[in-house]
Parts: structure tokens; C-alpha cells; sequence
């Protein structure tokens, strides 16, 4: 890669008018896949968060729905996370990825057949996995609990849509690579990479002994951070500057940032805890402390970005969600930090901490990234603009509730580790110690169903909206001659 081939300083040499005809073209070549993509992954957020908030519940109720099978913790947990993984971030981040792919490149979406295809082809795993995890077959394994049946369906869609970006990147005609395609094509390759490893040795050809917890970190970790990173970071590097009006701060930064995340963030997954040779735990923890440098160039890079600004309460809704998504990555790094440092590793892991370091990095940050990108492609795509009152509902109830659920658990957390060095105090009183935690958490899991009400209702309506109008255009069009057979007749 030579620094010609690469232009990361600014997001983009597009003409300054993006209703052109060209340009118009190429977001609309987009439609249909990605209005599928979008409405299914609010639908899926919306059941996921309905999952989470009777989960959270049974923490501190535990009598709460307790009758029926489908609805035991030990089910809707696992299908509120698949639902957030499989149902929302992953054909989410595909939808935003063909949006950049064509606008970047300056060419229209290659086979988008192919990819509205394979969008139904994932949905319908989704459906037919999460309808199996109700069922009890599960298959056990944090972040793929999905049985086998499903994921043969979630790889061929998913491999569809995939070459649908893949041939749209390479038919650009705008050959120079800007730094947002090279983040997006990486996570386009790593998510089967992973996925496929994960599926044929935990699944498909099972492993025995340690190895299957050893891979089943490696994917959880990979999924939940890299691949997510890769996603959000590539989204953020092209809209952050966008919206800001300003340069990217240094695209040398951010290239660290890429070949840093490749080169250490793999290996970062296996918690100090672990009943393995104690060499494994050691190596990851090496590579949780080199990826500092990950985390700092993020930060220096965006934060310069902005002009030092969070920029939370000026009169632009879609840069808040940018900026207050780049701020919880930066959290969720730093508690990451902190949980693989052997210190305080030996405290912090086992107990409601991890749960909220999760919750930070994966909604906190991939999901409002995704909120934020999501707004401003929507009306390029259906040509109507979306409430901008209702925007602004959405960003203040997903980051009040995302801090409102991950800061009490991480309080939790730390409160549960340090007791739990007290070998003369009962296991049971120090689980009592979370309850009031448990209880402020709740709360935030509502307030994120409600945010994510208002995300479906925002998609739902501009659709709707859309459909109508197509309706009433192809109606006019049709019976366009008779109107004026009877106007010549009067």
C-alpha cells in the first residue's frame, strides 16, 4: 500500500451535491437489500431487548415468568444475545458496509439480487436459531449458541451478501482505497473466518477437552471485539469526518490502528482465570497490554478529530451518536485493560463486570455507530427524511439506559470480586450484595427497549411511507391513459 493509493485524510472526493444523478444511482442500487437489512435488524433488536429485559428481571425476581420452559434464563439470555449478534449488528453492519462500498467506490451495487437473497437467507436462520434456543438446542457455547441447522442457512446468506460487497469493491471506479473500505473488508473476511472455525469445531467436529473452551473464547472474543471493531471503526472513520466537517486528525494513526487491532486483538480472548497451561492466559494478557497502543492511537486519532469537542448538545443529532459511541469504545478498552491485567484480573473476572464491559463495547458503541450510520443512509434510500425529534429521543434514551445498565453491573462487579476474597464470608450473602445493582440495571434495559421501540418506528414509518408513494405512483401510471380517454370524451 502506497500513501497514494490511500486517502484517509478525508472521507471522501465526492461531488458536494449527493442528490447528482450519479450518485443518486449508486445509493439507490442499494434499496432493497438494504431496507431488508434494516427492518429486520430493528425487528430483531426489538425482540432481543424484550429477551434481555426478562432476563435482567429474573436476577432479582426470580419467580418472574417462571412457569413456562421457552422462558428460563437459561434460554432468554442466550436469545437476547444471538438476537443483538446475528439479528441486528452483523446484517446491519453488512447493510451500512454496501452503502460505503458503492458511495466510496462510485459504482452501483453489483448483483443486488444476490444480496437481497441471501439477506432473507440469514434472516430465516436467525428465526429458525433463535426459535431453537427457545426450544432448549442450544448449543451451549457463548455467542453461537445457534444449533447447526440454522447456521447452514446464516452462511449462505451471509456468503451471498459478502460477494455482493466484495465484487462491488472491486468494480469501483474510484481506484483509490479510502481507509474506511480497508477496515470494512477486513471484518467482511474475518466474520466467516471465524464463524466457519467455530462452527466445524465446536459444532459440526467437535474438539474435546480444554480446546473447545480455548475456541470458544477465541470466537466470542473475535466476534464481540475484533470483528466488531473492524465494523464500527471503518463506519466511524468515514462519517465522524463527514459530519464534523473536518479532516480525519492523521491517517497514519489510523492505519496503526488497523494492523495493530489484526495483529494483537486475536490473541486477547483467553481470561487469566482460565484452567489451562498457564502459558495461554500469559499470552493473552501480553496482547491486552499491547493493544494499549490500539486503544491510544483511537483515541487521539478521533478524539483531534472532533477539535476535543463530545459535541453531545449541539444541533447535530447524527454526530452525537458517533461521538458518544467512539467515547464507550474508549471505556469498553480501558475495562478491558483492566480485566486482563493479572492485578486486577484475578478480582474483576467471574463476575458482573465482564457483562458490563460487553454491554459498553458491543450497544454502547457498535450499536449506536450502527443508530447514527443507519439515519443518514435511510433517507438516501427511500428519499424521505426521518423526524428529527424522534432521532433525538432515541440517541438520549440509548445512552442514558447503556450507562444506566453497564455502570451499576461494573459497581456490582467490583463490589462482587472484592468480597469474594473474603474466604469467611458466604457465597450467597455475596450475591445478595449485586440485588440493588441488579435492580438499577433493569432500568436501563428498559429504557433501551424503548429506544429501540423508536429506532423500529422510525424504519417502519419511512418504509411505509416510501411503499405508498410507490403505490400511488405506479396507480397514476396506470391509469394515466384512461383519465385522459375520459377527458377527451368530455
Amino acid at each position: 500500500m502506497t500513501q497514494n493509493a490511500i486517502k484517509s485524510s478525508k472521507p471522501d472526493n465526492l461531488p458536494s451535491n449527493p442528490a447528482g444523478a450519479e450518485m443518486q444511482a449508486n445509493e439507490l442500487s442499494c434499496r432493497l437489500p438494504l431496507l431488508l437489512l434494516f427492518l429486520a435488524g430493528a425487528a430483531w433488536l426489538v425482540c432481543g431487548s424484550v429477551f434481555g429485559l426478562i432476563a435482567s428481571i429474573k436476577f432479582h425476581s426470580p419467580k418472574f415468568l417462571a412457569d413456562p420452559a421457552w422462558l428460563t434464563y437459561g434460554r432468554v439470555w442466550p436469545a437476547y444475545t444471538n438476537s443483538l449478534l446475528y439479528g441486528f449488528c452483523i446484517p446491519t453492519g453488512l447493510g451500512v458496509a454496501l452503502w460505503l462500498f458503492c458511495r466510496l467506490g462510485k459504482t452501483v451495487l453489483v448483483a443486488g439480487w444476490v444480496a437481497t437473497v441471501g439477506a432473507v437467507a440469514w434472516n430465516f436462520g436467525v428465526l429458525i436459531g433463535i426459535g431453537g434456543i427457545l426450544a432448549g438446542d442450544s448449543t451451549g457455547f457463548e455467542s453461537l449458541e445457534i444449533p447447526g441447522y440454522a447456521a447452514m442457512f446464516m452462511g449462505t446468506g451471509y456468503a451471498m451478501v459478502a460477494l455482493c460487497g466484495t465484487l462491488t469493491f472491486h468494480a469501483r471506479t474510484e481506484r483509490s482505497v479510502y481507509l474506511s473500505q480497508w477496515f470494512l473488508i477486513a471484518a467482511l473476511l474475518w466474520f466467516p473466518w471465524i464463524y466457519s472455525t467455530a462452527q466445524l469445531l465446536l459444532v459440526t467436529w467437535p474438539v474435546r477437552g480444554m480446546v473447545q473452551s480455548i475456541i470458544a473464547w477465541w470466537y466470542s472474543h473475535n466476534l464481540q471485539f475484533v470483528w466488531a471493531w473492524l465494523t464500527g471503526l471503518g463506519i466511524v472513520y468515514y462519517f465522524l469526518p463527514k459530519l464534523s466537517g473536518r479532516d480525519l486528525h492523521s491517517g497514519h494513526l489510523a492505519h496503526f490502528t488497523f494492523w495493530t487491532l489484526l495483529l494483537f486483538g486475536p490473541w486477547a480472548a483467553i481470561p487469566g482465570s482460565a484452567p489451562l497451561p498457564s502459558w495461554m492466559p500469559v499470552i493473552s494478557s501480553a496482547a491486552v497490554m499491547l493493544g494499549t497502543t490500539t486503544l491510544i492511537a483511537v483515541g487521539l486519532s478521533l478524539f483531534r478529530t472532533v477539535g476535543g469537542k463530545l459535541r453531545l448538545t449541539d444541533g447535530n443529532s447524527l454526530l452525537r451518536f458517533f461521538t458518544f459511541g467512539t467515547l464507550l469504545l474508549l471505556v469498553a478498552g480501558v475495562m478491558q485493560i483492566a480485566a486482563g491485567y493479572a492485578l486486577f484480573g484475578r478480582t474483576l473476572n467471574l463476575t458482573w463486570f465482564t457483562a458490563a464491559k460487553n454491554h459498553l463495547n458491543l450497544y454502547g458503541f457498535f450499536c449506536l455507530v450502527l443508530f447514527g450510520a443507519v439515519y443518514y443512509i435511510y433517507p438516501r434510500i427511500n428519499g424521505r427524511e426521518l423526524p428529527k425529534s424522534r432521532i433525538t429521543a432515541h440517541f438520549w434514551l440509548s445512552a442514558v439506559g447503556v450507562l444506566m445498565l453497564a455502570l451499576p453491573l461494573a459497581a456490582a462487579g467490583v463490589v462482587e470480586g472484592l468480597l469474594l476474597r473474603d474466604p469467611n464470608l458466604p457465597f450467597l450473602d455475596v450475591m445478595k450484595s449485586s440485588l440493588r445493582f441488579l435492580r438499577l440495571s433493569t432500568l436501563g434495559d428498559l429504557m433501551i427497549l424503548g429506544a429501540n421501540l423508536i429506532f423500529l418506528l422510525n424504519i417502519v414509518g419511512g418504509t411505509l411511507k416510501l411503499s405508498f408513494a410507490q403505490l400511488k405512483g405506479a396507480y397514476l401510471s396506470a391509469t394515466e391513459d384512461l383519465f385522459k380517454t375520459d377527458e377527451a370524451n368530455l
